[in-house]
């Protein structure tokens, strides 16, 4: 039996993450997954800018890991296939299995890697017991569940899921290239939709290293026939659906694969329990549309990790009183909240038909534009005003006369 304060359940974003964290402070922690390797798995492909930024940076692993992936720069926002603005932007474009790997190699002692399968779960109020499918066992005075969908642990030790919303929204990611010239105008760009009928939130567009990835969403059910026709026709299904996106991308091509990922809403029940803690998808699924599974994912490590384990571990015992804390804690309980409101005011707006949700698809398509013709505005003032500024300044008087002089 191997002994560790520690011991993580899965090893994407959610577990990597502690690991690398309770390393860097120096927690004795075991990161368990089957995978040396992460594979490829259509989840996260990119960080947004802003409170989802502050947020990875509050783990302090942003700064590191950010450096494999691709900035955009700029966002450009379009709809009914035109120009609204062009956004200053941080988006950073990054596979899902990239991102894991870089975080991985976060990892430092005493925080360690075991390549396997966790079969067997035994909790208490004091040490954790933890089974591998190669028959070893690690006892831990806390185990992680960050093993996203998997529900096999869960049940052994009591916690099951509620399912909130069957089906919710369906993610598709796929390559798109231009045809006939070398780019796309744009760095990045968010396109959405022309009509509720089509039942597509936006397509997003952002560049990963150099491809241009894209990530369409859609409210559909999983036997929904235009899945199968955007899998084998993809083109000319994106162009029926958005029919003056070439007005800004121009003609183009989709490259690669097509993935397509529905998404049921879960949230866990019976999690208060002694010696385990749950973090991530294992707590409660998100609706990829809104992107904010990455949000609660940092928000619940690192609340996790930088105020709870250190207080935990800093007592003896590892009752459900203190694991109840997490769950109590005020910024994670916000983060979900937010995100599960999200959810369905992001569905609600991009295909209810009811008058508010019209007046709200209207007064979001005036706001961008209102903003880019003020952005643009200001571009053009401000060259000018440098002009006028750099003409009546004495230096620049002096200098004219001076020059005016030697002439003469």
């Amino acid at each position: 039996m191997r002994y560790t304060d520690v011991a993580i359940i899965g090893g994407g974003l959610a577990g990597s993450t502690a690991a690398a964290m309770l390393g860097r402070d120096g927690v004795p922690s075991i990161l368990i997954d089957p995978h040396q390797i992460y594979p490829f798995d259509f989840r996260v492909e990119k960080i947004s800018g802003g409170v989802q930024l502050e947020r990875f940076e509050r783990t302090g692993l942003a700064q590191s890991v950010l450096r494999s992936a691709t900035l955009d720069g700029e966002n450009w926002i379009a709809r009914f296939g035109y120009l609204l603005d062009k956004v200053p932007s941080q988006q950073f474009g990054i596979m899902y299995d990239a991102l894991v790997g870089a975080i991985r190699a976060e990892m430092v002692e005493p925080a360690e890697f075991i390549c396997d399968k966790v079969i067997g779960v035994t909790t208490s109020d004091e040490r954790q017991k933890l089974v591998l499918a190669n028959g070893d066992t690690i006892s831990a005075r806390l185990a992680v569940l960050a093993s996203g969908l998997n529900v096999g642990l869960r049940r052994a030790v009591g916690i099951e899921r509620r399912l909130v919303s069957a089906c919710h929204s369906i993610s598709i990611g796929f390559d798109l290239v231009p045809v006939g010239r070398p780019a796309f105008p744009f760095p990045a760009m968010t396109y959405f939709s022309e009509r509720p009928s089509d039942r597509i939130p936006y397509l997003t567009l952002f560049p990963v290293g150099s491809r241009m990835r894209a990530n369409l969403f859609t409210y559909r059910q999983a036997d929904d026939p235009w899945l199968r026709a955007m899998r084998h026709h993809p083109v000319e299904t994106l162009n029926a659906a958005l029919p003056r996106l070439r007005r800004i991308t121009g003609e183009f091509d989709v490259s690669g694969d097509i993935k397509i990922r529905p998404a049921d809403l879960h949230v866990s029940t019976g999690y208060v329990q002694a010696g385990i803690v749950l973090v991530g998808d294992a707590f409660a699924t998100t609706c990829p549309v809104t992107g904010t599974g990455t949000d609660k994912v940092f928000t619940d490590v690192a609340q996790l990790c930088n105020m709870h384990i250190p207080a935990w571990l800093a007592t003896e015992g590892m009752g459900a009183d203190k694991i109840a804390a997490f769950y109590d804690d005020p910024l994670k309980k916000a983060c979900d909240a937010w995100s599960n409101d999200k959810a369905f005011k992001f569905r609600s707006v991009s295909i209810d038909t009811g008058l508010y949700w019209r007046l709200q698809r209207w007064t979001r398509f005036l706001a961008y534009l209102g903003d880019g013709t003020l952005r643009r505005t200001r571009k053009v003032i401000r060259p000018e005003r440098k002009l006028r500024a750099h003409s009546s300044s004495p230096s620049s008087s002096t200098s004219s006369s001076s020059s005016l002089s030697s002439s003469a």
